[in-house]
């Protein structure tokens, strides 16, 4: 079966009508009524984008621009509105607003067939759930969270205790299984266990078994069972199965440590950064990427991302964040123009070989720039030939 595209559809139907003698009116009727269908079943691609730096303790210095590389590899490479790009960062980023923004932004807003991405970068930490619903073996009630900014230890830690205002992963898969699209994925860059290294700075915010979970957590759970009709059993069954919806993209295994590192003049978590910076140059899905990642980590990281999809799909085999038709595959991209200059966002390429005086072109058409400076990812560069925003480029050799 043929299914005619909105031109070919207005043309036939004009025709047609006008051979009925049927008043331009109601064809005009029909036409706007066809329109909005179409527009109605074109998928939204929705994201919020949680980064936080300035923890009271142990801050951190890559992770806003971990939220930065996302979201011009979601706006310039995979199509998203930058309207719909939700941005959540350090003050903002507190428990009550992480847990809202994701309600208003994404639960209340995705239709089914709508595209979600969820990304988080920032501390996680263990801590210690009194009445867990969940009991993991050898965990002792111990369970992985994500740290807010206002996510802060008691004072007098380690020798005093008490709770936390962290988000429990019990609690993300609840949120997840709220969504109401299945073409999810979910990008954390944080760790769930204490540590430090000279090497690099560590996502990870201390913890232990004094340190408890929040009677507001608890409780925030218990409502969100309730509006999924989720008895404690199914809730459980569902956890221990796996992730709720889509896909979840994790920068470690569960005990390893999350590092952020300086990547010439540019500080991201390692993580972020390999994923985007492949995703800029490559189609292709998780199979195919993560194989790509592992091995640009240093051994000394032992760090090793892991992903994991709904039990049951094939999610890995589909196009990262589920979008079939991306922009084309570049090593940078035109972010702004001005007279005869223009800015760029560098997301693909190798920055060691972005010097004063590269030359880029345009992948498609006849568009070149060259570069007069550069700030980590960013770059300033004249305009040779005409390039236009959201222009993508290749460096030439």
């Amino acid at each position: 079966m043929i299914h005619p595209t909105r031109r070919h559809f207005l043309k036939f139907a004009g025709s047609a009508l006008a051979t009925l003698g049927i008043n331009q009116f109601l064809f005009q009727q029909q036409a706007q009524r066809y329109g909005q269908v179409l527009a109605q079943s074109t998928p939204r691609k929705l994201a919020l984008l949680v980064g936080i730096n300035q923890y009271t303790s142990q801050p951190l210095e890559g992770c806003l621009n971990d939220i930065e590389l996302q979201r011009n590899l979601l706006v310039h490479r995979f199509g998203f509105n930058p309207k719909d790009v939700y941005i959540l960062t350090d003050k903002e980023a507190t428990r009550e607003g992480m847990l809202g923004a994701f309600e208003e932004h994404l639960i209340k807003q995705a239709k089914p067939g709508d595209v979600v991405v969820y990304h988080y970068s920032g501390h996680g930490s263990l801590i210690r759930d009194p009445n867990p619903i969940i009991v993991e073996p050898g965990k002792e009630g111990m369970n992985g969270t994500f740290v807010p900014v206002d996510g802060n230890l008691p004072a007098g830690y380690p020798e005093v205790g008490g709770a936390v205002q962290d988000i429990m992963g019990h609690t993300l898969f609840l949120l997840m299984s709220a969504l109401n699209t299945e073409n999810v994925t979910v990008v954390l860059d944080s760790c769930f266990a204490g540590g430090a290294t000279r090497e690099a700075r560590v996502r990870s915010r201390e913890g232990g078994k004094n340190i408890l979970v929040s009677a507001d957590e608890k409780t925030y759970q218990q409502q969100w069972l309730s509006r999924l009709n989720m008895s404690p059993e199914e809730f459980v069954k569902g956890y221990r199965t796996g992730v709720a919806k889509g896909v979840v993209l994790a920068a470690t295994a569960p005990e390893q440590l999350a590092r952020e590192i300086n990547v010439n003049g540019f500080l991201s978590g390692i993580f972020t950064y390999l994923l985007t910076h492949f995703l800029w140059q490559e189609d292709g899905n998780i199979e195919r990427i993560f194989p790509k990642i592992q091995p640009e980590i240093p051994e000394t990281f032992a760090q090793d991302p892991r992903y994991e999809v709904k039990p049951g799909t094939s999610y890995q085999k589909q196009p990262l964040y589920f979008i079939n038709s991306p922009n084309s595959t570049a090593q940078a991209v035109v972010t702004q123009v001005s007279g005869d200059t223009a800015q760029l966002w560098l997301g693909g390429v190798d920055l060691r070989k972005v010097d004063v005086g590269a030359i880029f072109t345009a992948v498609k058409g006849t568009g070149q720039v060259r570069v007069l400076s550069r700030e980590g990812l960013v770059a300033q560069a004249k305009i040779e030939k005409a390039v236009t925003e959201g222009t993508p480029l290749r460096l030439m050799s």
